[in-house]
């Protein structure tokens, strides 16, 4: 059984959530990624949230630490990361991603979100490890 997550997690979740649907309902389908993610950093960080984008981090591998490991879209409070995509045709591999970069991160909530939908309840995708 997994242990719940964090107060300051879930807050973060619904903030990253509900930042989603605004973006989504002023903007629509069909931009490119880097639109939804500057407009969702914007969202989060004018609500307090301390957003980082397209982090690199290091991957330790054989006992050695490679520095162009991972990039993650978006970290919001160092806690919950957050893979952007506007893209038709939806990746399985992309939960995979994701995942990785969860437990490589040590991060334990992420969100997959697909702004290429009509209703982005169907583009929003909650992982937790």
């Amino acid at each position: 059984m997994f242990e719940p997550l964090s107060p300051e997690e879930e807050q973060i979740g619904k903030a990253i959530v509900n930042a989603a649907y605004k973006v989504h309902k002023q903007l629509g389908p069909g931009l490119l990624e880097r639109v939804y993610e500057v407009c969702m950093c914007h969202v989060l960080t004018e609500q307090g949230f301390l957003v980082n984008r397209q982090i690199d981090i290091p991957i330790s591998f054989d006992g050695i630490v490679f520095d162009e490991g991972l990039r993650l879209d978006v970290l919001v409070n160092d806690l919950v990361i957050v893979e952007l995509k506007a893209l038709e045709n939806v990746n399985p591999v992309w939960e995979a991603q994701l995942l990785s970069h969860l437990k490589l991160t040590n991060k334990r909530l992420g969100f997959l979100i697909n702004f290429n939908v009509s209703l982005i309840k169907n583009g929003i995708k909650r992982m937790v490890v």
